[in-house]
């Protein structure tokens, strides 16, 4: 989405703390092009942006483009900065992230998505916005646009090509689906007994189960951001049920009080098949699929060869396994 010339001053980065870099305002970056980027490093979405964005600083950072990154948490476990640190090295980002807890940032931009990109000339006036993933070819010619504002005579590479078939422009996609919240706050289950806020309710197995609806079993513990087991030395597992449509699942686990614990993960009431297991599934000498919960983050659980509709579950007899939200990729080929 462009804008026209001199329109909207791009507002200055407001109370945030830096992570790995010295502060930065707006002001001093006058004569530069500057690419904000809200994110989460929790948010699929976000994360399949990042080799773009990477790759984007490695091309221009020279030629006069700041990326700047603004993590703005989803969930409470995402505003400590030594998880966001720890993200920002896993991914690999080299450009400054600034953490915006409180969402002063967020606001004074009026910006209401994950992730959110804008660009901004060499005067400061944000000249071009995108909301979500997608228009990469787009935004990187803005971005060769706008540079060539400050000298025409820079020379360009072609834009990147798409880093997976879903980034073609004009790709049919099927339809995956929707991200899906375990807390009372944005959530709801499907089981009859419904969450007990902020108390710990037994939950039955449930007998018919719908589409895009996460159904659990067993004793649970309910707050507005997640759900976690709450068992007893004579309860055996908690499950998770989810009957979804896509090719890849995604979780996000908070470890709470407890680490390096197992969670199962069963498809179609059977273990993965190794070329169906996500990258952070793991196989021990029975061929039993599993992940080890050892950080907070996004753990990668499904990753189908083709797009499909699958029951999901996930049993483990750890009250440390605080579940957040199932995401799936944005659309399949």
């Amino acid at each position: 989405m462009f804008v026209e010339k001199g329109k909207v001053h791009m507002p200055d980065f407001i109370g945030g703390k830096w992570i790995n870099s010295e502060e930065i305002s707006i002001r001093e970056l006058r004569g530069k092009v500057i690419l904000v980027d809200f994110w989460d490093y929790t948010c699929v979405n976000c994360i399949r942006t990042l080799p773009y964005l990477k790759e984007w600083h490695r091309r221009y950072y020279d030629k006069g483009l700041v990326i700047i990154g603004v993590h703005a948490p989803e969930f409470f476990f995402s505003r400590t900065e030594g998880n966001v640190k720890r993200g920002i090295e896993e991914f690999g980002i080299e450009y400054p992230v600034v953490m915006d807890n409180e969402y002063k940032i967020w606001y004074v931009f009026a910006n209401r998505y994950w992730p959110a990109k804008y660009l901004a000339d060499k005067n400061g006036y944000i000249r071009y916005a995108h909301f979500g993933e997608g228009s990469y070819i787009d935004t990187e010619l803005a971005i060769q646009l706008l540079l060539r504002e400050i000298n025409p005579d820079l020379e360009f590479p072609d834009p990147m090509k798409p880093v997976r078939d879903t980034d073609i422009p004009g790709i049919f996609c099927y339809r995956v689906s929707p991200e899906l919240y375990c807390g009372y706050s944005r959530g709801k289950l499907g089981n009859p007994e419904e969450q007990k806020k902020d108390g710990v309710q037994n939950y039955q197995k449930p007998e018919i189960t719908q589409s895009d609806t996460i159904y659990v079993e067993g004793k649970w513990f309910s707050t507005p951001e997640y759900m976690k087991p709450a068992l007893d030395d004579s309860d055996d597992m908690a499950l998770i049920y989810l009957k979804y449509s896509s090719s890849e699942v995604n979780l996000v686990i908070n470890p709470e009080g407890e680490k390096d614990f197992k969670v199962f993960v069963i498809q179609d009431e059977k273990y993965l098949d190794r070329e169906d297991a996500g990258n952070d599934v793991e196989f021990d000498s029975e061929r039993k699929s599993y992940i080890v919960v050892s950080q907070p983050k996004m753990y990668n659980l499904i990753k189908n060869k083709e797009f499909g509709s699958h029951l999901l579950k996930l049993s483990s007899n750890s009250n440390g396994f605080a579940a957040y939200a199932f995401t799936f990729i944005s659309c399949v080929v």
